[in-house]
């Protein structure tokens, strides 16, 4: 996003660099075309956090499918950052399985034990549940760990990072699949208790005593070592955020409304109706041919999993006209989700005087047929205007969260992130940060704001979660 300079109100600010002087009137007429049908002025920014503001009220007080979930968690303690101890997690994303046994020192730190396994497509489709047991089962054996003295089962914590209502600490139904799964007779039931059932089928001494969100687990770890931790995010395969609440704002909230609970915004829903996203025709081709078609608008729009397709398909939109490649495309990028988002990263960092990386990207990994300077720099400029509409996108939910609460701003306020599209993707903190002083204020961002890369929280935040509750059920017998 560093070539995007002047006002940000003004469209013609996201168009300007993506114009290439020596390319023909048809390329740059595209160009232009496609930069404004990505363009997120800082108006079109406001217009989101309003429509932010109205649908977390609405979902805050009542479900409605057309507003965001707004979901309580059951999570109602900070950490203190003094907690001791070892508990196990799992963590399952849309890429991995995180099997964590974490050590919790006391004093704001903790050692983590970690093992991951990458998801097979297979458990992505069918066997998901049995999969995770068998995971378990490996790193239970590989470490040597049993159940401590005088009990049956091991406690752990489950970071499950798809929409699910709970029910209570221990208990969440799931709401859909995202992320590319789509494990059957799972929606709607328990994912504990499917988790819990293959642990037994395959003789695993778990007892999963807290799942939550990874949102939520990323919090937690961020409050762990930070205690001004206000929020969590996820910026990666998917995004999502969580974030303290005071339960009296809660309206559907049927329990004691006092003291503050972290909800779960699951924000990937945001405004599915696309009626105030710049939604655009690559992101239409994108949505039609997905397995969650009309759901997940927004995270379709700013996460890992979904960035290289909507590239693809603007970049194929040049390739038909003729206008890049001399009109020839390959078998590889002819295929949905081959334009990985870290072929993005690699072309949008790019500096070279010939593009040289782009060019290995688009030819060797592609298997394009030789391309031009002017080739690579349509490609990069396309990369370009999707990236700096995804962190823009990404810091008005942001802006949004923490607006909704703005007695917190007077005060230090930490935001723990976690996530590829966070750690990985050319500057997206630094921009992250740009972006929210048009709405945050440059006091605030200046000298309150802090946002803490918490790698690997949400394992570590399940683990926290878990302690908690089980030594909250302790006490009680």
């Amino acid at each position: 996003m560093d070539n995007i300079d002047g006002d940000t109100n003004d469209i013609d600010t996201f168009v300007k660099p993506y114009i290439i002087p020596e390319a023909s009137d048809e390329l740059n007429q595209n160009l232009e075309s496609m930069a404004r049908s990505f363009a997120v002025t800082d108006e079109k920014i406001r217009i989101i956090i309003k429509g932010f503001h109205e649908s977390m009220k609405i979902g805050l007080d009542h479900d409605d499918k057309d507003a965001l979930p707004m979901i309580p968690t059951f999570v109602n303690r900070r950490p203190t950052g003094k907690e001791t101890g070892t508990f196990l997690a799992l963590d399952l994303g849309g890429t991995n399985l995180r099997v964590c046994q974490v050590t919790l020192n006391g004093d704001t730190t903790y050692q983590l034990l970690q093992q991951k396994f990458t998801i097979t497509q297979e458990a992505k489709e069918s066997r998901l549940w049995d999969f995770v047991a068998e995971c378990v089962a490996v790193f239970l054996e590989e470490h040597d760990l049993h159940p401590p003295q005088g009990r049956r089962a091991i406690p752990c914590g489950f970071t499950f990072s798809f929409p699910i209502f709970q029910t209570g600490i221990s208990t969440g139904n799931l709401s859909m699949w995202n992320k590319g799964f789509t494990v059957p007779n799972s929606v709607g039931r328990d994912v504990v208790n499917l988790t819990q059932s293959a642990f037994q089928r395959h003789h695993v001494p778990v007892e999963i005593v807290a799942v939550v969100n990874d949102t939520v687990g990323t919090l937690m770890t961020s409050a762990y070592s930070f205690p001004d931790t206000q929020m969590g995010i996820i910026f990666g395969t998917g995004t999502n955020a969580a974030y303290w609440e005071r339960l009296e704002n809660v309206g559907k909230w049927a329990g004691d409304r006092h003291g503050e609970m972290v909800v779960n915004l699951e924000w990937g829903a945001f405004d599915n109706a696309a009626l105030v996203l710049p939604y655009n025709m690559h992101d239409n081709k994108l949505n039609r041919k997905s397995s969650n078609h009309g759901l997940q608008v927004y995270e379709k729009m700013i996460s890992g999993l979904f960035l290289g397709e909507v590239a693809r398909n603007a970049i194929l939109a040049l390739v038909d006209q003729c206008l890049i490649f001399n009109g020839r495309s390959s078998e590889i990028l002819n295929k949905s989700y081959t334009f990985d988002t870290a072929y993005m990263s690699a072309i949008v960092s790019d500096d070279s005087p010939d593009l040289s990386a782009t060019k290995t990207v688009l030819e060797s990994t592609l298997d394009l047929p030789p391309t031009t300077l002017i080739d690579r720099k349509a490609v990069k400029n396309v990369c370009n205007m999707i990236g700096t509409r995804s962190v823009r996108l990404s810091a008005a939910a942001m802006c949004a969260v923490l607006l909704s609460r703005p007695e917190l701003l007077k005060s230090s306020v930490s935001v723990g992130i976690d996530g590829s599209m966070y750690q990985f993707y050319p500057d997206f903190e630094k921009n992250l940060y740009a972006v929210s002083r048009s709405f945050l204020g440059d006091d605030f961002v200046d000298n309150r704001l802090t946002l803490r890369l918490a790698k690997d929280g949400s394992g570590v935040g399940a683990a926290i979660v878990a302690m908690t509750v089980d030594n909250e059920r302790m006490a009680a017998t």
